[in-house]
């Protein structure tokens, strides 16, 4: 499998196109029509944004192989839980960055303190 069929793997998993990988990552569209006909290879700072975007990692997405020392971006498996809940909230998306180290339950109440605007902005009021 090359770089850029893992690449096109782990772009569906997320269920994003190229435009979005483009965006989020600030490398040009016209880059991943040029690996998919060829004409240029992925290189190394591309991959690691779009592997830091995907929150996959690197080496898997460079080489096909997992480092056995690799971690995700997450600390904890609770904490990666709650921010992918996020990250599938569009409104909610700018939390999916939340700093690697945060602790779940602050996460948790950023995540619960939005919600809890968004019903409100909403008249939603609980």
């Amino acid at each position: 499998m090359t770089t850029y069929e893992r690449y096109c793997m782990a772009r569906d998993s997320k269920g994003l196109k190229d435009a979005n990988i483009a965006s989020g990552t600030n490398i040009g569209k016209s880059t991943f029509s040029d690996w998919k006909s060829g004409r240029s290879v992925p290189k190394s700072d591309k991959l690691h944004k779009i592997a830091e975007f995907l929150d996959i990692s690197f080496e898997w997405l460079s080489t096909g192989e997992e480092k056995e020392d690799s971690s995700g971006y997450y600390l904890n498996d609770e904490t990666a839980e709650i921010a992918q809940n996020i990250f599938e909230n569009k409104e909610l998306r700018l939390l999916y960055d939340a700093a690697r180290d945060a602790q779940p339950e602050d996460i948790q109440t950023a995540y619960d303190m939005l919600l809890a605007l968004k019903r409100k902005e909403r008249g939603n009021i609980d």
